[in-house]
Order: C-alpha cells, then structure tokens, then sequence
C-alpha cells in the first residue's frame, strides 16, 4: 500500500511540472490577444474620429501631395476597383498621330458632389486625377472624406453668377454680384468650412461674377489668406480671375481645354488630344471635364496611355509648384 502511495505522489509531481508551463503559455496568449484587440480598436476609433471631423467640417491637415518645383515624385493612388470594359471592342485612339509631346496635364474633374458613385469610378482608373466639390451638395463630405482617404486632390468649385442667371440655375450659396465683400468672404469661409481639406479653388460657371474685378478680389483674398491655389476654369473671355490672382501673388493657373462639351466618346477624345498636343508645345496644360459615364469611360480607356505620349498626368497643386 505504501509502495502504492509513493506512486501516485510521483504521478501527481510529473503532472504538475507539466501543467505550470502550460499556464504560462495560455495566460501569454491571453496577454497578446488583449493588446492586440486593445490596438485595433483604437486605431478603428481613431479613424471614426478622423472620419466624423471631416464630415463635420472642422477643421483637418490636407493629405494631397507636397508641392514639387522639379515635378518631384507623385504616386497615384490605388484603384479600388476596375471600371468594366465596354462590350464592343472600341478602337484605340491615337493621341499624338504627329510624334511625341513633352509635358505635363492636369485634369480637374468638377461639379462633384452629387454623387459617390462617380468618385469611385473615377478613382478605379488608378491616376492622379484632382476633383473640384461643389460645397453643400448632398454628397460633397463624403465624396470629400472618400478623396482624402485615397490621397485625391480635391478642390473647392466655387459656384458664381453666371450670364444667364437667374433664368440659368445657380446653387442657393453661390456668389452673387449683387453681394458686398462682407457677404462674399462670409460665404467663402462656409465653403471652406465645409471642405476643409482642399488644397485649393476655381469657378463654377461664373462668366457674369468673374468679370468683376472689385467681386474677385475678396475671394482671391480668402484663397491667399488659406493658402489655396486658383484656377481660372475662363467661362468667358472677359474673366480678371487668373490676371488678378497673379498681381495678387497667389499660384494660379487657367484652363486650356473642355474636354467634355459634348458627351461623345470621339469627341472627348479629341479634346483629349488637343490637352495633350497644347502640354507639349506650352510645357503644360489643365484641362476640365464632367463626371459623365461618357467622360469616365473616355478616361478609363485612353488616360493610361498618355505617358507613352510623353505626357505626364500630375495633381493641379503638383502642377502649378513647377513653374
């Protein structure tokens, strides 16, 4: 019996020496899982906060590329996903049938805003595009919050009086020649306030309001005062926009091309090319489109094969800081 005894003490001892280590191990595994689930969860309520603040409209540091007076180097923004080929097989355009141009473009999408659908079609095509928001439209946080978080230069697309207006539509924010400084700065602090992570500005419509120099000067101000760039989309050729913006001092550029006055393929093409060809002979060019299926299907089929034009695609701000 006493033989019995010694035994089992001697069972129980090398259980034991087994069962510590084994604790060990399980309350290290524990530890790990804790912290690592501890760090998820804030980096995720970090991100909702960042996220929650764009939407809201306070105020965020601008994600969009540094400026570069050498070009510097810019990398595109991953697509998300791939916009489908069409069904038939469309013909390749030739951008440069007459040799190789030497530049760079800058496309600006504007009028976004309505839409998060177009933001992300846009953004599959995996190139630097740069979008122009429209303050106040239904979608204009989000598209805004969505462009920062994939590294999409955006800009603020101011809407003013048009010619036509009122009889032509206009956003009930926009600015009117009507307006005095006081109300006209007052309303551009909305729109940067609502879109706090642009890097800088241009006209929707405006071929009335741009015409005013003594109604230009006090939104140049404001884009001076916020450090924000200007881009003169000229919707008509009396604009003082781009000519005040320079004696002014702010970066400035004007738009060279429509790429998109008409929603056929073979025409945006076309416009293409001519953005292209006019980078070449002038060292560079901005051209402006629409979010139309027709343009970000021109887009998606031809925008890749423009570098082996010798044409490189930069942000607008990339753009403006190398010359």
């Amino acid at each position: 019996m006493k033989k019995k005894g010694r035994n089992n003490r001697k069972k129980s001892q090398g259980a034991g020496r087994y069962i510590a280590p084994a604790f060990l191990v399980l309350v290290a595994i524990a530890a790990c899982v804790y912290f690592a689930s501890n760090f998820v969860g804030q980096k995720k309520s970090e991100e909702q906060k960042q996220q929650s603040r764009i939407l809201a409209g306070a105020s965020v540091k601008p994600v969009h590329p540094p400026i570069s007076s050498t070009f510097g180097e810019y990398t595109a923004y991953a697509p998300e996903e791939k916009i489908p080929l069409p069904e038939k097989a469309v013909p390749p355009v030739n951008i440069t049938a007459t040799g190789r141009a030497k530049g760079v473009l800058s496309i600006i999408v504007d009028d976004m805003g309505s839409s998060m659908t177009e933001a992300k079609e846009l953004a599959s095509i995996g190139l630097p595009l740069t979008f122009s928001i429209i303050p106040g439209l239904p979608h204009s946080s989000d598209v805004a919050a969505f462009a920062l978080s994939r590294g999409i230069e955006y800009m603020i697309h101011i809407p003013m009086q048009s010619k036509g207006w009122p009889e032509r539509r206009l956003e009930e924010n926009g600015l009117l020649v009507s307006m005095d400084e006081e109300e006209i700065k007052s309303r551009m602090a909305d729109y940067y306030r609502l879109l706090p992570g642009a890097s800088g500005a241009n006209n929707h419509m405006g071929s009335e309001f741009t015409e005013h120099e003594e109604k230009m000067r006090p939104v140049l101000s404001f884009l001076k005062e916020k450090g924000l760039f200007f881009i003169d989309s000229v919707t008509t050729p009396g604009t003082a926009g781009y000519r005040l913006a320079r004696e002014m001092g702010i970066r400035s550029g004007r738009r060279a091309v429509f790429l998109d006055n008409e929603q056929k393929r073979d025409y945006i093409a076309g416009q293409l090319k001519e953005a292209v060809m006019t980078a070449g002979k002038k060292g560079y060019a901005i051209a402006i489109c629409h979010p139309h299926p027709a343009t970000i299907s021109a887009l998606a089929e031809i925008l890749p094969r423009i570098s082996s034009d010798g044409v490189r695609l930069l942000p607008v701000s990339v753009l403006l800081g190398s010359f």
